[in-house]
């Protein structure tokens, strides 16, 4: 326990205690009642016999006596005072009254004869006053200190005991290998320098968010056993100009004293934007820290031992001086992961997770490409929390299933009721998806249809590429286009009316059809780029964007890609009334099971129907008629309005 942390929170409570303490002393004296008499009174009472308590006390220094007492007539609350001189004959009468009157008498020693006593009176109060000061004026100082440690690094020296290892860092094959050679470097640095190699400085981790660079730093350091200092780029920035720059000096300082050693900057791109682009000009707080970073990076003597590891997910909006030979020679991208990837990734998250029989992580990470290793990580610790609040045993491909859903697009909103009308609507919508999905070949892999709303939208169809590509063919595009548009065509060849339910799908589509005309070159106009993939806008670099096409070109631009649009329109809407028949079986049997996976949907086209209900302790599997017979032989009220999820609800509490 720290000791520091117990005696902090004992303070407080002595305090309260010495309040009430004075709280409880001042209103004991303020309800006592004390009446002075003189010397001739208190003879008098005492002659009379009125007096029942005395209590006498000598004053050697005044030479007095201080008698205390009650008289027979006071109340409880109340008393006398009387002080006379210090005389034998005094206390003979005292003594000749007690002895006439037999009230009780009391004698108590001179408490200024005490020497502890008396320090305790005069010296005790004296150091509490100097004791108080003492504590106040250091914590003056101690205000003083910190602000004059205001400028020392913030960069934390990482003392974990668990270290992170390669083996905790899965995916990332290629990323591993380039910097496996610090790890060599860090551990044997005299291998390199009998060569005369120059290990890089510094290494740039950039990707995606959630792919690994912060886990693949801390894996360097645990597998080379050195100190580990890590700092985000936003705690070196402060409002007062010429900190950030202190900070930077103490932080590599600090480095050289632990050699070798890493330092890990998070989010650099805080720090290391391109100077120049924002309105401070050269005196700016950031840029200041900038250049000094970018002079102590440089500033190293050759083989130091001291590595630089730095991460972001901007690596456009960085300095080129940060780029240059010498200071962050190496630049590592980690992608998003592949299948492989993936599936390394879930065993490393699925180590704790009690998984039921039948589940392959292979087969999962075939259904989750573009997710990265947190959103993997989520999907498992998602999957694991349903199962618990399910009461089960181990995880099923039924929590994968919702987990996955929850991720993607949010949890079901099961208590929303819609009409008849909208879920008709909805199910032709995603059906519409699902065929032409099914009939290009090009086009992605249903693997998954609900009509349950989940987020905004009230259904979705989760569609995956038969397989993973580098590159996508301008067929793979105009097939994805088809795909989007099959949704709205579905509507009008059953309904002849359309709804604001593909507006997510107009988007996409129409984000495709203008990169294959400004991007890819895949129009009439030729192969010529007229836009460039935009990035976030920050202020000097996408404030004044630079058009590289004229108002001709863009009227041109948009006939290609109204071109492109009204081809693949054209192309689902024949699709769809050719297979007018698999379109509204899909359609149907989405009514009836809200829900249709990958297997159901094959084994519906090849046979015609669903496979036949035989087990009905798997409540999931069963249809949404099958539940709601179930749900009335069972005598629950209001089981015709009732969805899916709801009716497995009840049947789980029945």
């Amino acid at each position: 326990m720290n000791k520091k942390v117990v005696k902090r929170g004992l303070l407080p409570y002595l305090f309260l205690a010495l309040i009430a303490m004075g709280i409880f002393y001042f209103f004991h004296v303020m309800n006592q009642k004390v009446n002075v008499l003189t010397y001739d009174e208190f003879m008098q009472s005492m002659n009379e016999g009125e007096i029942s308590e005395v209590v006498v006390v000598p004053k050697s220094r005044a030479q007095t006596y201080e008698i205390t007492g009650k008289l027979e007539d006071y109340e409880e609350n109340e008393t006398f005072f009387v002080r006379v001189p210090l005389s034998d004959q005094i206390m003979k009468k005292l003594v000749e009254g007690n002895e006439r009157n037999d009230f009780s008498f009391e004698t108590k020693a001179d408490p200024e004869s005490s020497s502890l006593l008396l320090i305790l009176i005069n010296v005790v109060p004296l150091l509490i006053l100097v004791g108080g000061a003492f504590f106040l004026f250091s914590r003056q100082m101690g205000g003083a200190n910190k602000s004059m440690d205001f400028g020392k690094s913030k960069a934390k020296l990482n003392t974990e005991k668990n270290k992170v290892t390669f083996q905790d860092v899965a995916g990332l094959k290629e990323e591993k290998e380039e910097v496996k050679e610090l790890i060599d470097f860090l551990k044997n640095p005299k291998k390199f320098q009998k060569l005369g190699a120059r290990i890089p400085k510094g290494v740039l981790l950039f990707g995606p968010p959630g792919t690994g660079k912060t886990l693949l730093a801390r894996a360097v350091a645990g597998e080379a056993n050195v100190p580990f200092y890590y700092i985000s780029g936003s705690d070196f920035v402060e409002l007062f100009v010429g900190v950030g720059a202190s900070r930077v000096r103490d932080m590599f300082q600090q480095a050289k004293r632990n050699a070798p050693c890493l330092i890990f900057i998070d989010e650099i791109d805080a720090v290391g934007r391109q100077r120049g682009t924002g309105l401070g000009g050269g005196h700016d707080e950031r840029e200041q820290t900038l250049n000094q970073l970018l002079t102590e990076m440089d500033g190293f003597g050759e083989n130091e031992g001291i590595i630089i590891i730095a991460a972001t997910n901007r690596p456009d909006v960085l300095d080129p001086a940060l780029l240059r030979p010498g200071r962050f020679d190496r630049q590592v991208t980690v992608n998003l992961p592949d299948v492989k990837g993936r599936e390394e990734i879930l065993k490393v998250h699925a180590r704790n997770k009690v998984l039921a029989e039948g589940i392959t992580l292979e087969n999962l990470a075939k259904r989750t490409p573009g997710f990265s290793g947190a959103d993997l990580e989520n999907l498992l610790n998602e999957a694991a929390l349903l199962a618990v609040r399910r009461n089960k045993e181990a995880i099923t491909m039924s929590e994968i299933d919702e987990a996955t859903d929850r991720v993607l697009m949010g949890p079901a909103k099961t208590s929303r009721k819609y009409s008849d009308n909208d879920r008709k609507l909805v199910a032709y919508h995603e059906a519409g998806h699902a065929v032409i999905g099914l009939k290009l070949s090009h086009a992605n892999d249903v693997q998954k249809v609900t009509i349950i709303p989940r987020g905004s939208v009230g259904g979705y169809n989760m569609m995956i590429p038969s397989e993973e590509k580098l590159c996508a063919t301008k067929t793979d595009l105009l097939e994805e286009i088809t795909g989007l548009l099959g949704g709205r065509v579905s509507e009008e060849v059953t309904f002849g009316e359309i709804t604001t339910g593909a507006h997510n799908d107009f988007e996409k589509a129409t984000k495709i059809a203008r990169a294959m005309v400004t991007e890819y070159g895949m129009s009439d106009l030729g192969p010529i780029q007229l836009e460039q993939q935009e990035g976030a806008a920050f202020l000097g670099r996408d404030y004044n964007k630079i058009r590289n096409f004229s108002n001709e070109v863009a009227h041109e631009i948009d006939i290609e890609m109204r071109k492109i649009i009204d081809e693949c329109h054209k192309n689902a809407t024949a699709i769809l009334k050719k297979n007018k028949d698999l379109l509204k079986l899909i359609a149907e049997t989405l009514l009836e099971y809200e829900t249709l996976t990958k297997e159901q949907i094959d084994y519906l086209v090849e046979h015609g129907h669903m496979p036949i209900e035989e087990d009905e302790d798997n409540l999931e599997a069963l249809s949404l008629t099958k539940l709601r017979e179930m749900a009335k032989e069972k005598g629950i009220k209001g089981y015709s309005k009732m969805n899916k999820a709801e009716l497995l609800k009840e049947l789980g509490r029945s």
